[in-house]
């Protein structure tokens, strides 16, 4: 067996990764447990919203005209005519010239009234209103679609829900939100050498790291993660275990058994079952990244290097995964900042380097393959083209954000 099938650019395994994305599934949720999801279809206003004229403030519903050059010295005096009372339609009240109506706010705006004036602003005495500042017309309301118009689209598909777009899609009338289901990921461990996290390693065993941190990044990314334990290095048991995983998951994860020697059992077993599309990716760290289908079922063999298999969890695997939730921008954080510290890169591959960042400053987080600390100690990556030979000391970096 070769080493690499053949190693190809970042851009292209991207691409090879959202070929190969299932469609979205669609579900309904209840408004309320709709924020953090993603919404699969627009949703329109239903109606005028807010749906009628209103004041915004506590004051009196005026013709702006009659409350021109008002001032603490000279105010405009308006005969009040009466209350506007809240949660009820226009109950007949007009404001004239020289009249003015008490509007909550909230309340529905006289008819012929066309501002509102502050009720700290304002100074009663018995029917007659001393108003002592000015308004513009349209000051301090709100007409029928300010907000937004009926058949207006109000929130695109596509769009992560925020808590305060609950409120919105509330206004809408949206009892029941579309969303795309969460993509179920199996994640499977190979490797002679790994233990279970409640194991004491003895020697050359390590604890099986990836798993609990792919799947607690899948679960905050808007999966649904599924481990399955770890596989030893055995053809047998992992085509059981893969099988096992094909038809209660959309996506397969296996972490480790990937490396580049005589050893690879990942891609020879994915080729048996189905095909590999990409194995070597010209990216630093996770060369050794594999790509492959089963049935329908997208297959990535990710390092064993915790730092590598979260780059190309990041890199690789959460495209695709927009793509199945729909999303119309990935779902990670980025920041700007100035690099602190001159980072020499190799020509050829894209390097992903970690960072940690201090008032505005980006310092490279460098350790040798295979250290956890680096990723406790770091707040994101820098990514360094390949076309570059490095970055040097104070360029302005983009910083995608743990």
């Amino acid at each position: 067996m070769s080493r690499f099938l053949r190693v190809i650019p970042v851009t292209d395994a991207v691409a090879a990764a959202e070929k190969i994305a299932p469609p979205v599934k669609t579900e309904h949720v209840p408004v309320e447990q709709s924020a953090g999801r993603v919404l699969a279809s627009d949703i329109v206003a239903d109606s005028d919203i807010p749906g009628f004229d209103r004041s915004i403030v506590d004051g009196y519903a005026v013709r702006a005209a009659d409350t021109a050059g008002a001032s603490d010295a000279v105010p405009a005096i308006l005969h009040c005519t009466g209350r506007v009372a809240m949660g009820s339609p226009d109950p007949g009240h007009t404001v004239t010239h020289g009249t003015c109506v008490y509007t909550p706010t909230g309340g529905v705006m006289p008819q012929g009234a066309d501002a509102v004036v502050m009720v700290e602003n304002t100074e009663e005495a018995g029917e007659t209103v001393l108003v002592r500042r000015p308004v513009s017309s349209g000051e301090n309301t709100l007409l029928r679609d300010d907000d937004f118009r009926q058949g207006e689209t109000v929130l695109p598909a596509g769009r992560l829900l925020s808590p305060q777009d609950t409120g919105v899609l509330a206004a809408c009338g949206c009892v029941s939100v579309p969303v795309a289901q969460k993509p179920v990921v199996g994640i499977i461990s190979t490797g002679n050498e790994l233990v279970p996290v409640s194991s004491r390693p003895g020697p050359g065993q390590i604890r099986d790291v990836n798993a609990p941190m792919l799947a607690a990044y899948l679960r905050e990314y808007g999966c649904i993660p599924r481990i399955y334990g770890i596989v030893r290095d055995e053809r047998e048991s992992f085509e059981a275990t893969i099988a096992t995983a094909l038809p209660e998951c959309d996506v397969i994860i296996i972490s480790g058994g990937s490396s580049k020697d005589d050893r690879d059992m990942t891609s020879a077993v994915i080729a048996g079952a189905g095909e590999v599309l990409v194995h070597g990716i010209a990216i630093a760290p996770g060369k050794p990244t594999i790509i492959g289908l089963i049935g329908k079922k997208p297959v990535f063999g990710l390092p064993g290097h915790p730092a590598a298999a979260f780059v190309v969890l990041i890199t690789i695997v959460c495209p695709l995964l927009d793509r199945m939730l729909g999303l119309t921008k990935p779902r990670f954080r980025t920041t700007r900042a100035v690099l602190g510290e001159s980072i020499p890169s190799q020509k050829g591959r894209e390097e992903y380097i970690r960072v940690r960042c201090a008032d505005g400053i980006a310092y490279p987080v460098f350790g040798k393959s295979g250290l956890l600390h680096t990723l406790i100690r770091s707040e994101g990556l820098i990514r360094i083209p390949s076309v570059c030979e490095g970055f040097e000391k104070g360029m302005s970096v983009e910083v995608i954000l743990w």
